[in-house]
C-alpha cells in the first residue's frame, strides 16, 4: 500500500526585512478574512492571494501549502491566547481558583473562535499536532501550568502536582475542543466554561486537603 503524501505545514522561511515582515502580515490578513468570509471548504492559496493583493509566488515563498498559511493561523492564535492566560495566571491579585476559573472561561471562548480554523486543518487532512512547532508550544503551555500549580498548591508534592497539571491542560484543551466544535452559542460554551472550572477547583480543593490530612496524621 502506498502511503499518502504528507503536506508540509511549516512555514518555507520567516521574513527579516521590513517589507517581507509586512507581505507576510498582509497575506495572513487576507487568509483570515478568506477563511472567514468563505469558510474551511472554500479556503485556496488562489484565493489568499488575491484578497491579499499579492502573486501567488510571493506567496508561496513563505507558505508552501494552504495547510501552511491555515497552521500559521492556528499557531499565532495560540500564542495570543496563551499571552492571556498567562496574565491571568500571573494576576496576584486574584486568588488561585479564582485565576483558574477566569483562565478556563478565556481558554473555551478562544477555542470556539478557533472551530473555523480547526475544521479547515482537519479537512485538509494536516496533521498539525505532530508539527515541531506545535510540540514546542505544548511544551510552554505545559511549563506555565506548572508553575501556576507550584503556586496554587505549594504543600503537595512535585509528582503528583505534576499530574494535576497535566491532568487539568490536557483535559481542558480536549473538553474545549469538543464542546466548540458543536457550534453553540456564547451562553452555552460558558455554562460549560463554569462548570469545567467547577470540577477543577474541587479537585485542586481536594488535594490541599488530603495533604492537609496526611499531615495531621
Amino acid at each position: 500500500m502506498t502511503k499518502a503524501k504528507t503536506r508540509t505545514i511549516s512555514a518555507r522561511k520567516r521574513p527579516r526585512q521590513a517589507r517581507s515582515i509586512r507581505l507576510v502580515e498582509d497575506i495572513l490578513e487576507g487568509a483570515a478574512r478568506v477563511l472567514a468570509r468563505r469558510g474551511a471548504r472554500h479556503f485556496t492559496t488562489e484565493r489568499v492571494a488575491e484578497e491579499a493583493g499579492v502573486s501567488i509566488g510571493s506567496l508561496y515563498q513563505y507558505f508552501p501549502s494552504k495547510e501552511a498559511l491555515l497552521f500559521r493561523l492556528q499557531t499565532d492564535e495560540w500564542h495570543e491566547t496563551w499571552a492571556v492566560l498567562d496574565e491571568i495566571l500571573s494576576d496576584l491579585k486574584l486568588s488561585p481558583l479564582d485565576r483558574l476559573r477566569k483562565a478556563v472561561l478565556v481558554f473555551f471562548r478562544s477555542e470556539q473562535q478557533e472551530a473555523a480554523l480547526r475544521v479547515a486543518l482537519d479537512d485538509a487532512g494536516a496533521l498539525f499536532r505532530d508539527a515541531p512547532e506545535a510540540t514546542a508550544f505544548l511544551g510552554v503551555a505545559k511549563e506555565r501550568m506548572n508553575a501556576f500549580f507550584e503556586e496554587a498548591l505549594p504543600h503537595v508534592p512535585a509528582q503528583p502536582r505534576a499530574f494535576a497539571a497535566e491532568l487539568v491542560l490536557t483535559s481542558m484543551s480536549s473538553l474545549a475542543e469538543k464542546v466548540t466544535a458543536q457550534g453553540l452559542d456564547r451562553a452555552t460554551v460558558d455554562a460549560w466554561a463554569a462548570a469545567t472550572a467547577d470540577m477543577y477547583c474541587a479537585y485542586l480543593e481536594a488535594l490541599a486537603t488530603r495533604k492537609q490530612k496526611a499531615k495531621a496524621r
